[in-house]
């Protein structure tokens, strides 16, 4: 494998060109195409580290870190990388089973007694392995309720588990599993004496000197140069608010940056070898890319990628690209999206960092892939766009549109106070201020809202602050046949937050 055929510096001049096997790909032509994606998706910032042979050849930002300012970012801007920090869980999980602390296949219950999900015989038999590869039967995404926004402790977390139903068998399908993997951090804090944050930091940034790379948004200000997590309103990106997930680290607590992320994926792609340090073996390498849960590739029509197969490793997803293997993941975090691709074979890597809840990092991925390996250009940027644009979610647009006018709630305003009861989650309760209900989670302050007629007993969420993934939505009282309330029920359009997953009961 060649490398560069003409040095390469960190200012990029863009007079250069790399050239990856007998194929040259313009660095100029790259920095144009992204610059204008960035300008064509209105992300607020992207930064954008292409990996090759072992060296960080191309690394720049676009845009700016926080929108009405002028800071542009650059390869050592900090962003959230979320779920991305999956595959360091796992690789913390190897080093302990190489150190004879854990195996793949321990009961995560010889570790966690506590644990308990849905069934007592999956509970019994739930190991290290299903956790880490989304096949204990809970929905994708399903839970993560209870731990958003919250004030909770992860074994809090972890114990309230057993109130979220099955999405399907054990084993028998996939559902994207935070919950999960809050429930291996516990597994390495118990083990180890210490929490993931600090284990991560021990046994991997440092190692790597990853220097900037951080689990909590209160080391910010002393690292500086940091991009602002911006939410989608109106068509417009509007600044948010970090929120700080370092007690749910091992689900997605990294903050890092391209030029940081750049040494992780050397270090992968030389199969855990770090210079002459060994941070896991190659043992330890093929269990994490093995194939644990497998997802159905249409074999009768052509796709993009010529792909013939799909599945997850243990914190790492899985797949062919161009008759190559592809390993990566993506993330996602209250207003940054991010991903990152390696093409181990071809020692080729993409890093994608944004700000902005509608994100062309899979177009940067797929573009900068195509010109590296060079196969026949596709515009991904204008394709994905499009995509996007047909794909629009229509549920919030309806539920407008069905609102029923002029219509008056059944009780005095009094009658819907009171404190509900949510089994996986703990109290919500409604209150009445200044002649307007108000709606509290106990755990969860930032998700107050105040409570307005939208029509007969159903009343709209008016939160107090912008969120990322979720805007609006409306909560029903539900009342028996003597117009006495029971319960709420929850319906707040998105794909991330299930609200509907509460179902709270009032007892008092």
């Amino acid at each position: 494998m060649k490398k560069l055929f003409i040095p390469f510096v960190v200012s990029l001049a863009f007079s250069f060109t790399v050239r990856s096997q007998s194929i040259e790909v313009d660095l100029k032509a790259l920095d144009t195409y992204f610059e204008k994606m960035t300008q064509d998706w209105d992300v607020p910032s992207m930064s954008i580290g292409i990996v090759k042979d072992g060296e960080l050849v191309f690394a720049k930002g676009y845009g700016v870190k926080e929108v009405g300012k002028k800071g542009k970012p650059d390869k050592n801007t900090l962003y959230a990388i979320a779920s991305n920090s999956k595959a360091f869980t796992s690789a913390i999980i190897a080093q302990l089973v190489e150190e004879g602390k854990l195996d793949w296949n321990d009961k995560v219950r010889d570790h966690l007694p506590y644990f308990e999900l849905y069934d007592s015989w999956v509970s019994a038999n739930t190991t290290i392995r299903d956790i880490l590869s989304h096949r204990v039967g809970l929905g994708t995404f399903s839970g993560d309720v209870i731990w958003y926004k919250a004030d909770l402790t992860a074994e809090e977390i972890v114990r309230k588990v057993k109130n979220i139903p099955p999405a399907y068998g054990f084993r028998a399908g996939w559902g994207y599993s935070n919950v999960m993997y809050i429930t291996a951090g516990e597994v390495i804090r118990k083990v180890t004496g210490k929490s993931w944050a600090d284990n991560v930091k021990e046994r991997l940034l440092k190692p790597l000197a990853m220097d900037r790379t951080i689990t909590t948004p209160k080391e910010l200000e002393s690292k500086g140069n940091y991009a602002t997590p911006h939410a989608r309103s109106e068509e417009k990106n509007v600044p948010i608010v970090w929120e700080d997930w370092e007690e749910i680290g091992a689900l997605g607590g990294l903050i890092s940056s391209v030029e940081d992320l750049s040494k992780w994926m050397i270090m992968n792609m030389n199969h855990g070898l770090n210079g002459s340090d060994t941070l896991f073996s190659r043992r330890s390498r093929n269990m994490m890319w093995k194939p644990h849960n497998n997802f159905t590739v249409d074999h009768t029509s052509p796709n993009d990628f010529n792909r013939h197969f799909s599945g997850y490793g243990l914190g790492w997803g899985l797949s062919d690209y161009q008759g190559n293997l592809r390993v990566g993941h993506t993330g996602g975090y209250d207003g940054m999206l991010s991903a990152f691709n390696m093409i181990p074979d071809q020692k080729l890597g993409v890093i994608v960092l944004t700000n902005g809840m509608k994100s062309p990092m899979m177009a940067a991925t797929y573009y900068a892939l195509d010109k590296f390996l060079g196969v026949d250009e596709q515009d991904w940027s204008k394709n994905l766009l499009n995509q996007s644009a047909n794909n629009e979610d229509t549920r919030i647009a309806e539920r407008k549109t069905s609102r029923v006018e002029g219509t008056l709630p059944s009780l005095d305003l009094e009658k819907y106070t009171g404190t509900y009861l949510a089994d996986i989650y703990g109290d919500i309760s409604v209150s009445l201020k200044n002649g307007e209900l108000r709606l509290n989670f106990e755990h969860a302050k930032a998700l107050s809202a105040t409570l307005r007629h939208w029509h007969y007993d159903v009343w709209e969420i008016d939160w107090d602050i912008e969120h990322a993934w979720f805007s609006f939505g409306t909560v029903q009282f539900n009342m028996d046949n003597n117009l006495k309330i029971e319960k709420m029920t929850f319906d707040v359009p998105n794909d991330d937050i299930f609200f509907e997953e509460l179902k709270p009961i009032k007892i008092k």
